[in-house]
């Protein structure tokens, strides 16, 4: 249906306040003035996002059975998606009522996105970038719009685009994608976006069998949703570079970077298809030179300076000033989310340096990365959800910088099937003192490792693996994470690092005791 001139006085009755859409979508309504009631079927103590609501006092909630009321007083209903789809009882009564039904578009078309809207996207780092630059906002006293549905990330689905439409002063959306072509451009448009952030790319979270140029092809669909706008990308990575001449770019373009030594040479398929040699910094980025004019260039914004915990640089603007900055938060990785996000909080949101630098140094990172969770018998327990190669060469590398000896317990079953899982195998025998798999097919790669008399001195086996194999995106059991956690405790060293998903979701069980 058409939405146009609808009376403030209009009430709008939503179903499924407990869920995703139907949470934000009444909260949009309440923030723009409208009279609302909502339903779920839920008790109100099983309300998974009731902690959402506290401040909308107003909103009246019926849970469970819905009155009559509920029908014969609204003016528009709001029914979730599968509702309508399976024509349900309730669908018929609405329809019996002659009740307008809204959609999710219908909602987005109502109202426009708070701007500036920044979107942030990358295979690594968008988390910490999105977040970092969050609480840069608030210490300016700028409120950036929040779907606080407490436990979501809220980098895919409908999330981003309704929460671009709820109550603030700037969005700062970390825009995710499922890999196939079209699913960021659908994702990112009804955002509307003003900004783009793009981090890295790399191949860490394909499937088997995929293609990473494909892949890389859809980061740039957020490209072609900025042309003619603004654009901040991370410089060291030839992906990136060679994205932008394929798409032929035309926006403003606001380049970073860091100013360090390399620590490996690696190598990238670029868009010519050829392998481009890679000086890195961090995995897949660094300097680089290409036949097909793919080149390193310094960057308009550049990290220099770098202090040997990586967690304090110089950095130089492109007239030259220079600026320094202090993390609390360590490593190469952090210093090139930082830029990113220093970046668009002076250019974009103009907040002065001085501010931005308070900003910076008070951030304490993000839950989940490099997260110290407790101490047992003297070792440092920290989780990380690193879960590809990339991260795991990231975090295990920074943590060498500050522990003398180190375990890592892999609970991570990989995207990439068996061929990531040994990826992430070998990526962890460079840096980590021992090794203990504490998923099925971490277990299954390193009894495989053992055999071929590979990283004998670092693999440590679980007493037992407990059965149970990947569900979803979450690597492995309760039961395996423990059985893994358990071998680590036993063996001498200064950091125990649980490493994927699994290690995050369960981190409250592994400092029970």
């Amino acid at each position: 249906m058409e939405i146009t001139d609808i009376d403030k006085d209009s009430l709008f009755s939503v179903v499924g306040v407990c869920g995703i859409n139907g949470n934000i979508i009444a909260r949009i309504l309440m923030d723009h003035g409208y009279k609302v009631q909502a339903n779920d079927m839920v008790n109100e103590e099983d309300c998974r996002f009731k902690s959402s609501l506290k401040d909308y006092p107003d909103m009246k909630i019926y849970y469970g059975k819905i009155p009559e009321s509920f029908f014969t007083e609204s003016d528009y209903m709001i029914l979730p998606t599968a509702l309508i789809e399976s024509k349900s009882m309730l669908y018929q009564k609405v329809k019996k009522y002659n009740i307008p039904i809204l959609t999710v578009q219908d909602i987005r078309d109502m109202f426009e996105p708070v701007h500036p809207v920044i979107c942030i996207t990358g295979t690594n780092g968008k988390t910490t970038t999105t977040t970092l630059l969050k609480h840069i906002a608030y210490s300016a006293n700028l409120k950036p719009c929040e779907h606080n549905l407490e436990g979501l990330q809220g980098n895919t689905a409908d999330i981003p685009s309704l929460q671009a439409r709820l109550k603030g002063d700037v969005n700062i959306l970390e825009t995710g994608t499922f890999g196939y072509k079209g699913s960021l451009y659908n994702l990112a448009k009804e955002c509307k976006p003003d900004v783009g952030v793009i981090t890295n790319i790399t191949p860490d979270h394909l499937s088997e069998n995929s293609n990473f140029i494909d892949y890389a092809r859809v980061k740039g669909e957020l490209v072609e949703l900025l042309d003619q706008k603004t654009l901040i990308i991370n410089n060291d990575d030839p992906t990136i570079q060679g994205l932008l001449k394929e798409l032929n770019y035309h926006g403003n373009i606001i380049s970073f970077g860091v100013d360090t030594e390399p620590v490996r040479t690696s190598t990238k398929k670029c868009f010519c298809g050829k392998e481009i040699k890679v000086e890195e910094f961090i995995a897949g980025v660094g300097t680089y030179k290409c036949d097909c004019g793919i080149e390193y260039k310094k960057p308009d914004y550049i990290a220099t300076n770098i202090n040997d915990q990586h967690n304090k640089f110089t950095l130089i603007t492109p007239n030259n000033e220079e600026h320094v900055f202090k993390l609390s938060i360590n490593g190469i990785h952090n210093i090139y989310n930082a830029v990113g996000s220093i970046i668009v909080a002076h250019e974009i949101l103009n907040i002065s340096y001085n501010v931005i630098a308070e900003a910076v140094y008070s951030f304490k990172g993000v839950k989940g990365r490099m997260e110290k969770i407790g101490t047992i018998d003297g070792k440092q327990i920290m989780v990380d959800y690193a879960h590809n190669p990339a991260g795991i060469t990231t975090v295990l590398k920074e943590l060498k910088n500050s522990y003398s000896t180190l375990v890592n317990v892999i609970t991570t079953s990989s995207e990439s099937g068996m061929a990531g899982d040994k990826e992430i195998l070998k990526c962890a025998a460079e840096y980590a003192d021992y090794i203990v798999p504490a998923s099925h097919n971490s277990y299954i790669c390193a009894k495989k490792a053992l055999q071929k008399g590979l990283y004998t001195d670092k693999i440590v086996l679980p007493d037992t693996m407990p059965k149970g194999d990947k569900e979803g995106t979450l690597g492995a059991t309760i039961e395996q994470v423990l059985a893994g956690f358990n071998k680590a405790l036993e063996i001498d060293v200064n950091l125990v690092v649980c490493t994927g998903e699994a290690a995050f979701k369960y981190k409250n069980e592994l400092i029970r005791e």
